[in-house]
């Protein structure tokens, strides 16, 4: 047997056990990793905010605190007028109750000539030994661990956010004095394009739903719409910072509140959820994010696919600055060449010339007729 070959079998089954171990590693550590990751998006997201107080004589902790005091009040805010709404619905929907209990029985005994007491079957389930009761009995130990670990999350995620935003020149400094010059640019420079695609990719969702909620507060005060400034705080949060789906779940809330109120309001919130999906789609997302998300839609939708399967709902929030930032990063070494042209790579589409350029020729042509049919006859 040659002496390399039980050299060969022995790192191969160290291979395998350093293989498993680091798996179960980061299983054990998938949690503190996810944190970590959160909060160097956040990072990310802040920083640009901070470095503009920072430049203008303020001091980089100061700074840090005073953006992180602005996030907490607006996302304060957003909760504290859902917590309303929310709580204005249920108290509205116990105080209906019974109505609605007549109206269920009413639709089941006509739909489906069925016979349901409500009276009862609300009875059976609120009762002490009925499935509600036995549901929070079981469950209040986890209910309550869930909240206090996701309270301990979130100030996990602030801590760390605000050190690495306050203290992000000493870091990158010290990350950079264990490379080489030409690997500290490399570095700085991937920085850099993180923070700019992420900080650009915050702002312009936030100029966007700020817009949407500004319109969406409008329309359904003048629809009559109830609670219309939290519904259009949730249309603006959710319609931008949820990819893919986003729009749909934040339009479905006011159609459901409208349809609570009065029928007739469904149709005028629908059809301005729709028309102002249009004005954003094709007149301002364009334009406000024209320099910070330069993603293709099919991209973008596999990417925050591919988020979502890798680390759940957070994954699918960072998919779309991360793939920003990837393209970005990749985009300064790929060389690009002229395009051959074929049919395969030209919009054979006539090109649809803008209603006033229309006007225009028509007007032109019919000028150029009449001076024709005016002009004499030369022999």
């Amino acid at each position: 047997m040659p002496g390399w070959v039980p050299r060969a079998i022995l790192l191969f089954f160290l291979g395998v056990a350093a293989l498993f171990s680091i798996v179960a590693l980061f299983k054990q550590l998938r949690p503190l990793l996810l944190i970590l990751l959160v909060s160097l998006f956040l990072a990310f997201a802040l920083e640009p905010a901070a470095n503009f107080l920072a430049r203008r004589g303020w001091r980089r902790g100061v700074a840090t605190g005073l953006v992180f005091f602005a996030v907490v009040v607006a996302i304060s805010g957003f909760v504290a007028a859902m917590s309303v709404l929310v709580v204005d619905q249920v108290s509205s929907f116990a105080d209906d109750a019974e109505s609605y209990g007549e109206q269920i029985e009413d639709y089941a005994r006509d739909w489906f000539d069925a016979e349901i007491d409500m009276e009862e079957t609300i009875d059976d389930l609120t009762a002490e030994d009925g499935p509600l009761r036995e549901f929070a009995a079981n469950n209040a130990a986890d209910i309550a661990t869930a909240v206090l670990g996701g309270v301990f999350q979130a100030f996990t995620v602030a801590l760390f956010t605000f050190y690495l935003v306050a203290d992000g020149p000493r870091l990158r400094r010290t990350v950079c004095s264990v490379l080489r010059p030409e690997q500290q640019r490399e570095v700085l420079r991937a920085w850099e394009l993180a923070i700019d695609k992420t900080g650009g990719y915050i702002y312009s969702r936030a100029l966007l739903a700020g817009l949407s909620a500004i319109a969406t507060w409008i329309a359904l005060t003048i629809i009559g719409v109830p609670y219309a400034l939290a519904l259009a705080l949730w249309v603006g949060v959710i319609s931008q910072f949820v990819p893919v789906v986003g729009t749909y779940i934040a339009g479905a809330l006011p159609v459901t509140i409208a349809a609570l109120n009065d029928p007739v309001d469904v149709i005028w919130t629908l059809g301005f959820i729709i028309l102002y999906q249009q004005v954003e789609n094709y007149l301002l997302a364009p334009r406000i994010t024209a320099q910070t998300m330069e993603l293709h839609p099919a991209v973008a939708f596999g990417t925050v696919i591919a988020g979502a399967a890798i680390l759940g709902p957070v994954g699918a929030v960072l998919a779309l600055p991360a793939a920003a930032v990837g393209q970005a990063f990749l985009s300064t070494y790929i060389q690009r060449h002229e395009v051959v042209e074929s049919e395969l790579t030209t919009d054979t589409r006539r090109k649809r010339r803008p209603l006033l350029q229309v006007i225009r020729a028509w007007r032109a042509n019919r000028l150029a007729g009449r001076t024709g049919a005016d002009a004499p006859e030369t022999p």
